[in-house]
């Protein structure tokens, strides 16, 4: 969703970077143009205001003008003050509290509360061990109800019973009373939308908020509703006071101004983002990782975590095992490509990867068909046991078989065969010479790059200190950070914030105190 922003903020700053100094009259400009790819990109214009004139007085002042790379420095600002607009700190649903624990979803119709609601109770039955119950207060839409109990069934979630004739406030009371004498830990209650927000849904809303007591309000905005997003929000939150809102749809093709715009246009965190139409499908949102998304920097962090929860420790084990002997057969393969089809394919990961974006730009431009992992397990799947294992077996009449199998030509077949060797001869170096091997094979820069690293463990602090000074890096810097030859004690902290104001940086304009921007509750104070 954040693409185009991210390509035309990229483009500004290749222009930054190349400058050994840095002007008042090149921020100006830097800043019309930033101020013109965040109005197309939809965002709320006294959101673009307040972030321009937030970025201009960093941007200015000393602490880029000494700076010794003051384009970096400026992509830096950036960083912080889209942070700053997106919330700081991720924000997660809040269940403490007595069970059970009451959310009531709120929002217009066709947002996408229904689908919402069961990702929820999804994700906290399986990643909490939540004993959930989930309600259908919708009356007026057709089969909203039937369609509640028919997405708890593809969850594994208890639905209330459906019984007819009866309004939304005593549908509420009987859910609270089954839930308490149900022993659930969580109850959800999806109330109905309205194609345009009118005064009697707020009423029903409100009553039914009176009677359910819930300890969070979520609403639920769709991304691709631009502008309108904003006074969605705003109205509901005045009649209802919402606790955090779910943002859907961010996976499509709209151009992001809601999300950016969203709290700090209403103070309200976002703590959830809809990044596709299946059930796990929804993922807690991280400021500084969008952040981090959209200046194309990449996020780690995500695709560790995305690793982990489709990757096995037993899997792990193997495969370690695997390379420390150096084989690599085509089952393998297999595994591999279905975790990278489970962690979303090639597109996927390269929208993760700290400067990949080009890459990936030239991947849609080539038509890289992201069907060609789906056929190459299909020809692994047509193979018998021992070709699997022993890929040397296929001579010309087994690969014609094989292809007849899975419905493809035999060049295919030599394809996934000559890319299966390559990756067994790549182990192979590894299992033997470890990263000095692998390094060779890359030849060139990336060869050197690989290869001449040294072990930071075993080095003397004085050339840590030298290895500092020829990358540019002040080694006072340095100081009070532990030895090489000490263990570390103390985890680096998760919150980017938190690791800036570690390091000495500035702290961030954020919350608190009497709001800068009176119409924008969502940004602070001026430091």
């Amino acid at each position: 969703m954040f693409e185009s922003l991210s390509d035309r903020l990229g483009k500004i700053f290749d222009g930054l970077r190349g400058r050994g100094a840095l002007n008042a009259a090149d921020v100006d400009a830097a800043m019309r143009e930033i101020r013109r790819a965040l109005i197309e990109a939809d965002v709320s214009l006294e959101v673009v205001r307040a972030f321009v004139e937030q970025v201009r007085e960093r941007a200015v002042g000393a602490e880029v003008t000494r700076s010794v790379t003051p384009g970096q420095q400026v992509v830096k600002i950036v960083n912080d003050e889209l942070v700053a607009v997106l919330g700081s700190d991720a924000v997660t649903i809040d269940l403490n509290a007595p069970a059970p624990v009451t959310l009531l979803m709120v929002g217009l119709q066709g947002s996408g509360k229904t689908t919402t609601t069961a990702k929820i109770a999804k994700r906290l039955k399986d990643r909490q061990k939540k004993k959930v119950l989930l309600a259908s207060l919708d009356t007026r839409r057709p089969a909203a109800m039937e369609q509640l109990r028919v997405l708890g069934e593809q969850v594994g979630v208890d639905t209330l019973p459906i019984v007819a004739a009866e309004t939304p406030v005593e549908i509420a009371r009987r859910a609270e009373r089954e839930g308490r004498l149900g022993g659930y830990d969580v109850l959800i209650l999806d109330t109905a939308g309205r194609t345009h927000i009118d005064e009697e849904l707020m009423v029903e809303t409100v009553s039914i908020k009176e009677i359910a007591k819930p300890h969070e309000i979520l609403l639920v905005v769709d991304a691709l509703t631009g502008q309108d997003a904003i006074n969605v929000a705003r109205s509901f939150d005045t009649r209802l006071d919402v606790t955090g809102i779910v943002m859907t749809r961010v996976d499509g093709d709209g151009r992001g101004g809601a999300a950016l715009s969203m709290r700090a246009a209403t103070g309200k965190p976002i703590k959830l983002i809809g990044v596709g139409e299946k059930m796990d499908a929804l993922e807690d949102f991280h400021p500084a990782r969008i952040a981090d998304r959209i200046l194309g920097m990449g996020d780690i962090v995500s695709l560790v975590e995305k690793a982990a929860e489709h990757v096995t420790a037993e899997d792990a084990q193997k495969m370690a095992a695997k390379l420390k002997k150096g084989s690599f057969d085509l089952d393998d393969l297999r595994a591999q490509l279905l975790q990278m089809k489970k962690m979303g394919g090639m597109g996927g990961l390269m929208g993760m990867l700290p400067g990949a974006g080009q890459i990936k730009k030239a991947m849609a431009g080539a038509n890289v068909d992201e069907k060609v992992f789906d056929r190459q397990i299909a020809i692994i799947n047509s193979m018998t046991k021992k070709e699997r294992a022993n890929p040397d077996l296929l001579n010309a009449s087994r690969r014609k078989r094989i292809a007849a199998g899975a419905g493809v030509e035999v060049s295919e077949i030599n394809k996934l065969s000559k890319q299966h060797r390559q990756m067994a001869d790549m182990m192979k170096k590894v299992s033997k010479g470890g990263m000095g091997s692998l390094a060779g094979m890359f030849g060139g820069k990336m060869g050197g790059m690989l290869g001449g690293m040294p072990d930071l463990s075993k080095m003397d602090p004085k050339q840590l200190e030298q290895m500092a000074r020829q990358a540019g890096i002040n080694p006072d810097q340095l100081k009070g950070l532990p030895s090489a030859d000490l263990p570390m004690t103390d985890k680096l902290p998760t919150d980017v914030n938190k690791l800036l104001k570690s390091a000495g940086a500035p702290g961030l304009p954020g919350l608190g105190g009497a709001p800068r921007f009176p119409g924008l509750p969502g940004l602070g104070k001026k430091k």
